[in-house]
């Protein structure tokens, strides 16, 4: 009996047969939206740059998409994109990463690439904790969850990711669970045709330490709270605040065409060549 590969089994580096994730993981679904959004589009590896930074979602590309990828230090994806961008403007640049490592050590390279509007695709995996390391308290964590950091509960108010990179200046923002894998895939094809910093914070599961943390166990509970908790965001912004309470807002925040910083640089570039070519000629 002959086993069919995967369709996108041909974006991955075949020598890589395992993979660092748990079981249960939300991982797979988010690199798979990834993966077919590229597809769906028509692109080449090729044309991909991809820069991740330290944790579980950081090991999405790298080592497994056959591209080139930039495994980098804790906190600064978002800083080393850029300067890929600027370099190689014709690349699609794109960071998978989590929310430890772009929101708390990294939180300023988010908002200031948002803010500048820097031709990047960004895939935020955000599964509210460090699962990595052990379960600790991360920024994305709701208040009054007990981690391994807070024993008696999370006293600090969690960062709500998507209108707070909206609010920064990005050109286009979403937010799906992996409840949503083909609303993602969608958004993540908006994000990368997107001339603009582009966020999709993907909710991911952690069965093995925010299921601990949060008593609701496995993946398919977890993916069943996504389920039952999420709220669109056309539905959300008629609801009173206390309706929304526990709830994930999900959708697309921003959708808009502004100045992108890497064509602006160019453009800077071609002037400064061309006066730089008269002052010759003079």
């Amino acid at each position: 009996m002959s086993v069919s590969e995967h369709p996108l089994r041909k974006y991955t580096r075949r020598h890589i047969t395992r993979t660092t994730t748990c079981p249960g993981c939300g991982i797979g679904t988010v690199s798979q939206a990834i993966l077919r959004a590229i597809d769906e589009l028509g692109l080449d590896m090729d044309d991909f740059v991809f820069v991740s930074g330290i944790g579980c979602s950081a090991w999405i590309p790298s080592p497994f998409y056959a591209a080139d990828t930039l495994h980098t230090t804790h906190g600064r994806p978002i800083a080393f994109a850029t300067g890929v961008k600027l370099g190689l403007p014709d690349k699609n640049v794109m960071v998978v990463s989590g929310d430890g490592d772009l929101t708390a050590i990294g939180g300023n390279h988010l908002i200031h690439a948002a803010r500048r509007n820097v031709d990047l695709t960004v895939v935020l995996v955000n599964n509210g904790i460090y699962g990595m390391t052990g379960g600790q308290t991360a920024p994305t964590t709701p208040r009054g969850l007990t981690t391994i950091t807070s024993p008696y509960g999370t006293m600090e108010h969690h960062f709500d990711i998507a209108p707070m990179v909206a609010a920064a200046g990005a050109s286009f923002v979403a937010r799906w669970t992996t409840y949503h894998p083909r609303q993602m895939t969608r958004s993540i094809k908006k994000g990368i045709q997107k001339k603009g910093f582009a966020l999709i914070e993907a909710v991911s599961q952690c069965p093995v330490q925010y299921g601990k943390a949060s008593k609701l166990g496995s993946a398919v509970r977890i993916l069943e709270y996504f389920k039952e908790n999420s709220v669109r965001i056309d539905k959300a912004r008629a609801m009173e605040a206390e309706a929304l309470a526990g709830k994930i807002i999900v959708g697309e925040w921003v959708d808009i065409a502004k100045a992108e910083l890497t064509q602006e640089w160019t453009e800077l570039r071609r002037k400064l060549r061309e006066e730089s070519e008269c002052h010759k000629l003079i």
